[in-house]
């Protein structure tokens, strides 16, 4: 074996130490990015809207400006994927934390309604569009540096531990509101909600430190080395993958059925049901950290077994639990509301765990963060801001859970029809390489091929004692 061919356990280190960085990195970016969704539901209603409003028209508008952050993502997603899949994985994800910190503390220092009028949801919701696009161009990269350093074959796995930032941050973000609901709420309403966001610029820094010291992943090494780099890599994803881009975003709603639990139940359950604040928070944490137990089984059931029938039992499930969520809560009965939140939170959380590592294995090595964001935020854009809107309009509108009980079985519907379309496309056999792993595995053979060819039919270029013998 050659010195420079790393050994198993050289590999697997520095798998472990991308995967680790990717989680903390994750965690830190999806904490600020879901305590704005905690707030939109508490506080923004009531802190950065005239008190002449509804209380219900209030949070709508609140959860509107909660959307702005998902309309942003996809433009995120296409700046910083140009970027992963031009200057490398590392560098982007550097500057999408800063952007994340920046505008998540700012967030915490902004004056209310009643201070600066107008201009308070203004700047709320421009703060929340950086937000936006911070988080629409971190989480492909996460995902690539991750699943792009794992050992052959376990991709799938190592890019579970990018998903795990998710239920991790949004447990943090939510016991930092659970440890503020004890504060009378004026005290609450007035300086307590700031603190969580006011947080996140320590942890921003803690992030900084350990994406520095990641190294770039081994699949972007070699599209730099092999200056197969893209111009306009949107445009590549765009003009030869828009079915997959479709596709993956078709299959991502179920990844997105969190905002009817952590956003849209926490404040219908607070305002419109008798559950105090701390207790629905408490409800929500143990929710997070079934979410976080469960999540990464998903990833490797779908890396043993044909993916088809892994997805089915994950989706399967969801379309009549998650719809049931909703009547155990309206119980009003403590420990009924958790065992629904825990069950209908078990299918959401592996799919979750096993999709970004098969949306990875659908694109080019040189045009996947492109892809894969593109994918996850237009999803997100549709789906994931428009969630807490839509299930607080159709409550507002009947007066009744049922519409949205509905609405999340629907959910469910469409990942399921577009994951087994996206597995017809990209390939289920998780032992085997994807259709565009064995692309790019037979564009290096061929190049290496014709190198080789090249160095044989050039003057001076010996490669055997026989070739110099009839040079």
């Amino acid at each position: 074996m050659s010195s420079s061919t790393p050994t198993d356990q050289e590999i697997a280190k520095k798998a472990r130490k991308a995967g680790i960085a990717s989680f903390i990195g994750t965690t830190i970016e999806w904490y600020d990015f879901y305590i704005y969704g905690t707030a939109a539901a508490l506080v923004f209603g009531q802190v950065f809207f005239s008190d002449e409003l509804s209380s219900g028209v209030a949070t709508l508008l609140a959860f509107v400006t909660l959307w702005a952050g998902f309309l942003a993502r996809p433009l995120g997603g296409v700046i910083f994927g140009h970027l992963g899949d031009r200057i490398g994985r590392k560098n982007t994800l550097v500057i999408t934390l800063v952007m994340m910190g920046i505008a998540t503390v700012g967030i915490g220092l902004l004056p209310t309604y009643a201070q600066i009028g107008m201009w308070a949801p203004v700047l709320l919701v421009f703060l929340r569009i950086v937000q936006g696009v911070a988080v629409g161009g971190e989480w492909g990269g996460a995902v690539l540096i991750a699943s792009e350093n794992a050992p052959k074959g376990k991709g799938i796995m190592y890019s579970a531990f990018a998903q795990q930032g998710s239920p991790a941050g949004n447990l943090l973000s939510t016991m930092a509101f659970f440890f503020l609901a004890a504060l009378p709420t004026p005290q609450f309403l007035m300086w307590g909600w700031r603190i969580p966001f006011l947080f996140s610029a320590l942890l921003v820094i803690v992030g900084m430190v350990i994406r520095l010291r990641l190294e770039e992943s081994d699949a972007m090494k070699a599209v730099l080395a092999r200056k197969k780099t893209v111009k306009l890599p949107i445009k590549e994803v765009l003009r030869k993958h828009w079915v997959l881009v479709l596709l993956g975003a078709g299959a991502l709603p179920l990844a997105q059925v969190t905002y009817f639990k952590n956003t849209f139940a926490l404040s219908w359950a607070t305002s419109e049901l008798g559950y105090e604040r701390g207790t629905f928070l408490a409800i929500i944490a143990i929710a997070l950290v079934v979410q976080f137990i469960v999540q990464p089984f998903g990833a490797v059931l779908v890396s043993r077994i044909d993916m088809r029938k892994a997805m089915l039992l994950m989706i399967v499930p969801e379309l009549f639990l998650m719809p049931a969520m909703f009547y155990a809560i309206r119980t009003e009965t403590f420990a009924i509301a958790v065992i629904g939140m825990c069950l209908a939170t078990i299918p959401h959380s592996m799919f979750y765990g096993a999709i970004a590592g098969i949306l990875a294995r659908a694109f080019p090595a040189n045009i996947r963060y492109s892809g894969l964001s593109l994918a996850y935020q237009l999803c997100s854009l549709i789906v994931g801001g428009g969630t807490p809107v839509l299930a607080q309009y159709l409550l507002n509108s009947s007066g009744d859970v049922t519409g949205v009980a509905i609405a999340a079985g629907c959910y469910a519907a469409v990942s399921l029809v577009c994951t087994l379309a996206l597995l017809e496309r990209t390939g289920y056999d998780p032992k085997a390489p994807s259709v565009a792993e064995q692309s790019d595995a037979e564009e290096l053979a061929l190049e290496q091929s014709e190198t080789a060819e090249r160095d044989r039919r050039t003057p001076g270029t010996y490669d055997t004692p026989r070739d110099r013998v009839h040079a």
